[in-house]
Parts: C-alpha cells; sequence; structure tokens
C-alpha cells in the first residue's frame, strides 16, 4: 500500500495550492480519507476528511472556508484545494486513508499514510 502525496512548496500569504495524494494498493473508493498536517515542534492535527463516496466532507475549524477536500476514484487521488494561505497553515501535510466507516479526525483511527509534503506560507 502506498499513499503519495505531492504538490507542496513555498507560497505567500493569501496565495493558493493544491495537494494531492495518489493511492495504490488498496480499493481506493473503500477508504474514507483525510489530510493532516504537522508544523514543526507541534504535534499532528487533522485538517479534512471525506467519506468513501465523497459526499460527506468535514474540516478542523482553523480551516473551514479556505481548504476543499476532493476526490477522484478513478484516478485514485484526493486532492486538498488551499486558498487563502496564511503562515499558520505552514505544516508538512500527510494525507491518510480509512477503512472505517464513522467520521473521525483521530490519527490513529486511519490504516495507511502517505510521507507528506511540506507547505510553507510566507508573510
Amino acid at each position: 500500500v502506498q499513499l503519495q502525496a505531492s504538490g507542496g512548496g513555498l507560497v505567500q500569504a493569501g496565495g493558493s495550492l493544491r495537494l494531492s495524494c495518489a493511492a495504490s494498493g488498496i480499493t481506493f473508493s473503500r477508504y474514507a480519507t483525510g489530510w493532516f498536517r504537522q508544523a514543526p515542534g507541534k504535534e499532528r492535527e487533522f485538517a479534512a476528511r471525506i467519506s468513501r463516496s465523497g459526499e460527506s466532507t468535514y474540516y478542523a475549524d482553523s480551516v473551514k472556508g479556505r481548504l476543499s477536500i476532493s476526490r477522484d476514484d478513478a484516478k485514485n487521488t484526493v486532492y486538498l484545494q488551499m486558498n487563502s494561505l496564511k503562515p499558520e497553515d505552514s505544516a508538512v501535510y500527510y494525507c491518510a486513508a480509512d477503512s472505517g466507516l464513522v467520521r473521525t479526525s483521530v490519527a490513529a483511527s486511519y490504516d495507511y499514510w502517505g510521507q507528506g509534503t511540506l507547505v510553507t506560507v510566507s508573510s
């Protein structure tokens, strides 16, 4: 099983980025997927989640209205569109896949993890 995250980079405050996470080795449509992030010296925190069907999304309050998660099962890929970025959004962003049916923001509930992609937002 592999989750390959990409799309990170350096962007100015107010700018946008789109992260991608391509999955292989799993039946992607059977997994809800999420994005987490971890800033230096801080714990990993939940950012967003999308259900298996793509019909339901769930966001942390800190990113609501600025980040948008979507998925394309034909490409086994989940996306995170990040708009109106702030310096406090700087972190390594990780994608994760969850076989469970219960909506959760708890990292331990997710079965598989990608390697992370670095997002740096300059002020």
